[in-house]
């Protein structure tokens, strides 16, 4: 496993990071906690020093989970721990809040989540429209100076929103989705992150899992991700044929398609860390080879070219 440094941090990140995503129901049904707690064991062995998770994922059942198999294993100071704030899912229907006293809140139920008595990256989920940048800053100076946050980080904010910000606090990092199939940040974030020193780690690297090189015409993809236009039908049948020439290039290099996915991000310089949703074992084992090298620039925009064309057909085919 190749490290390297968050941006003006001093966590020495590895290059996969191990995504909790998976471990929220809503989103991707019941997932059994046996074998996910045997991919961060795995993940573990295999060099991954590097954790997100989030408090809304399961509503906390994530971190719940989380910070439990950590306090059994007695691994806590073994990861660099990132998680992440906005939506207030216990006062009432969830919403989002980034007051000074929730964050407040937040932080501290979060840290009684994971059973521990720091936060390594602690993250704005997403942007807040009544978003008050001096009340999060407040909040951050108070939770740093209790030794309960070493260093803050965005999740989904664009350079004017991160500009707003960093008026009033250090930007340590961004959480972006980033893959062959959603490339909306290399116009402005990368180059942005890039210029002040921001560490980026993205998710969906794999794009929900469709890049992963598992699927054929004949699946039928449930839950959330079926009403993607890219998951089902016309759509899908021009990404799969875009993957299977991929896996070609995949076989080339020796990588498995989920692995060329990972490395096609994790060339970019920008890109500090790749997230990997992970449910059970062969899920971490399959992408950390990725980390090993970065793709040869033609290869890369190849690669690009390619599901760039793929996704354009998709979407016309879906109308």
């Amino acid at each position: 496993m190749k490290y390297t440094r968050l941006g003006p941090t001093d966590l020495n990140v590895s290059r996969i990071c191990f995504g909790c995503w998976q471990l929220s129901p809503s989103f991707w049904g019941e997932v059994p906690v046996g074998p996910w707690a045997e991919s961060v064991r795995a993940a573990l062995d295999l060099g991954v020093n590097f954790i997100d998770t989030a408090d809304a994922y399961g509503d906390g059942h994530a971190e719940t989970e989380l910070g439990k198999l950590l306090k059994q294993d007695g691994t806590r100071d073994q990861f660099i721990l990132a998680t992440k704030f906005y939506w207030n899912f216990a006062d009432g229907p969830r919403h989002p809040n980034t007051t000074h006293d929730y964050i407040l809140r937040a932080c501290e139920a979060s840290l009684q989540r994971l059973q521990t008595d720091r936060i390594d990256l602690y993250q704005i989920h997403a942007w807040d429209a009544i978003t008050r940048p001096h009340e999060v800053a407040r909040a951050f100076a108070t939770l740093k100076q209790q030794g309960k946050v070493r260093w803050f980080g965005v999740s989904n904010l664009n350079p004017e929103q991160m500009d707003l910000y960093r008026k009033h606090f250090e930007v340590s990092c961004l959480q972006p989705p980033y893959s062959l199939l959603d490339r909306n940040i290399e116009a402005r974030e990368l180059p942005y992150c890039l210029t002040h020193n921001i560490g980026v780690i993205n998710y969906s690297p794999l794009y929900r899992g469709l890049l992963g090189g598992h699927y054929n015409a004949d699946s039928i993809i449930t839950g959330n991700r079926a009403n993607g236009p890219l998951f089902h039908g016309e759509g899908l049948r021009h990404i799969l044929t875009a993957i299977d020439q991929a896996k070609a290039i995949a076989a080339e290099l020796n990588l498995s398609m989920a692995e060329l996915a990972m490395r096609w991000t994790l060339t970019n310089p920008a890109i500090t860390s790749a997230i990997a949703g992970v449910r059970k074992p062969e899920h971490i084992k399959g992408v950390v080879k990725a980390a090993d090298a970065v793709l040869p620039q033609r290869t890369w925009h190849q690669l690009a070219n390619l599901f760039a064309k793929a996704k354009s057909d998709a979407l016309a085919a879906a109308k």
